[in-house]
């Protein structure tokens, strides 16, 4: 059984400023106790406010080492790059912002790539954010041919590499993702949604846990620790 806290705000600014107070909170303790914090943050639209205010907290940023939990297999300055998106509010902070995309083509090789780099970085985050797409997808770990490699990973494999099917229609490329096993490890999993459509379509992949057609359904199953769920409409 999956154990979700969901909560909830009438506003997008009212849930950016709590997932951002949560996430200072997240930093300031692993701080405190090792001198040092990994967070795993997504891409898309909906984290964009959070990151700002995010910034705006008076933190050691260099000693906080962000990563995307995944990433699509584009150039860095392409705008459908998730790590662009994050560098350009949080890179000036301070904090490390580490790209796990790199400019290879192939996407399984991209994977082990990005898997050779995260095994450089403490281990394992204190907090991996997810988000969720209309499809019931979570960080990239679609439904498709490779959706057996994430969720399968054995908790050694940081990262793979996937090819969504079907592709999505806004961003049409493979990509590279966190696994299951790295997403589970985390200190800390917070999902941040908007909208009755994306609650009614999580609320049934946690109901139907590891028989989930979803993959959001698939990696939540998994999970020894609790989830904090925050949403608005």
């Amino acid at each position: 059984m999956i154990e979700a806290e969901w909560w909830d705000y009438d506003s997008v600014d009212e849930l950016a400023d709590a997932v951002a107070g949560d996430i200072a909170f997240i930093i300031e303790s692993a701080l405190d106790a090792r001198d040092s914090a990994l967070i795993a943050i997504p891409g898309g639209s909906t984290p964009i406010p959070i990151y700002a205010k995010l910034a705006a907290a008076k933190l050691p940023w260099k000693k906080v080492i962000i990563i995307p939990t995944d990433d699509r297999l584009v150039p860095l300055d392409d705008p459908r790059s998730n790590i662009r998106a994050i560098a350009q509010i949080l890179l000036p902070t301070g904090a490390r912002v580490f790209p796990i995309s790199t400019g290879i083509a192939d996407y399984k090789m991209a994977g082990g790539a990005a898997d050779a780099r995260l095994q450089d970085l403490p281990w394992p985050p204190d907090l991996v954010w997810l988000g969720m797409g209309e499809d019931g997808h979570t960080a990239s770990i679609f439904a498709g041919p490779d959706l057996q490699d994430a969720l399968d990973a054995p908790k050694a494999l940081r990262a793979v590499g996937v090819m969504p099917d079907p592709m999505p229609a806004d961003a049409p490329v493979a990509r590279v993702t966190l696994t299951r096993a790295s997403i589970l490890a985390a200190k800390t999993v917070t999902i941040v949604i908007t909208g009755q459509q994306k609650r009614d379509l999580l609320e049934q992949a946690i109901a139907d846990g590891q028989s989930s057609k979803l993959p959001i359904g698939r990696v939540l199953a998994e999970a020894e620790q609790a989830i904090d769920i925050h949403w608005c409409a």
